[in-house]
């Protein structure tokens, strides 16, 4: 894995053995990248099951000017640390060792601008994450939330958040949402 673009590409990042992460390939990045290209420069950005922090790390070496990486997996958390001094972001790079839904209570923003969910497939952590951010102060109208998921996970939960799905993007075997508040 590696970053695609900015001020740290081509570098590679380090992730965790075994199956507990799932990193998101190249292509898929790339792809969550262009269409994001515009809101990411200047951005206040939370990586949410961040595994070994590629995403976030993208996010900074494409200008964003801060990231929180919350993960709490032993391994994954080793590998962000080692990935954020590899690419020379430990100052703009906040790490929450802490589950998701605790995290969120602890990220110090007026307004976070981007969030990536990549929680674990089949599971109900994107639901109870997504209600948990309902209630944050710094979710604004303003702040987009991806949501990398398998194909079949069902969102109509969203009906009881004040979030809705505004644009989806499916590849083979995933897909990503693109959710903001309710209008």
């Amino acid at each position: 894995m590696r970053v695609i673009a900015g001020s740290a590409r081509r570098l590679l990042l380090v992730t965790p053995d075994g199956m507990d992460t799932r990193p998101t390939q190249d292509k898929i990045k790339e792809t969550l990248f262009n269409i994001l290209q515009m809101d990411v420069p200047g951005s206040v950005f939370l990586d949410i099951c961040a595994g070994s922090g590629g995403i976030g790390i993208e996010a900074l070496s494409r200008g964003a000017k801060r990231a929180y990486f919350i993960e709490n997996g032993r391994a994954a958390v080793s590998c962000i640390l080692k990935n954020l001094h590899k690419t020379g972001f430990e100052e703009q790079a906040v790490l929450l060792r802490l589950d998701a839904v605790t995290a969120l209570r602890h990220v110090r923003e007026k307004e976070v601008d981007l969030v990536y969910l990549d929680p674990p497939y089949k599971s109900d952590l994107a639901r109870r994450v997504l209600i948990a951010l309902d209630e944050q102060p710094y979710i604004t109208e303003d702040t987009r939330i991806v949501v990398e998921t398998d194909q079949e996970s069902d969102f109509s939960f969203l009906e009881e958040t004040g979030f809705e799905i505004y644009r989806e993007k499916n590849y083979r075997a995933n897909r990503h949402l693109f959710i903001r508040r309710q209008s």
